[in-house]
């Protein structure tokens, strides 16, 4: 009974998670690139190295969309109409750098 009592004494504060909110798509905008990430997944064996590129698009189209709020959204997050499936961050720092890199080589130079 007494430890019931050292419990209660100790209070816990959430806080938010470092990155923010990961939205869940429900408009399916980024559906197709999901469908293909999952379809590479089975493939490989469920291998996930070997469908980083796909990860990679999907990702992109999560950054690249935005969704208007509904009534509820608005009311939770009135300081943005617009809201992001995910906030913009540069790919480098998501993992992604080599294949970027291999992009980049891969373009021919213009002179």
């Amino acid at each position: 009974m007494s430890t019931a009592m050292n419990f209660s004494s100790k209070s816990f504060t959430p806080r938010p998670p470092d990155k923010g909110a990961f939205p869940l798509d429900h408009f399916g905008e980024c559906s197709a690139f999901k469908e293909q990430f999952m379809k590479c997944l089975r493939r490989s064996g469920y291998e996930s190295a070997a469908c980083r590129q796909s990860s990679m698009a999907y990702l992109q189209c999560r950054m690249d969309r935005r969704r208007l709020c509904s009534l509820k959204c608005f009311l939770l997050f009135s300081s943005f109409l617009l809201r992001q499936l995910m906030a913009h961050e540069p790919l480098e720092k998501l993992g992604f750098k080599d294949l970027i890199n291999e992009k980049t080589e891969e373009k021919p130079k213009k002179s």
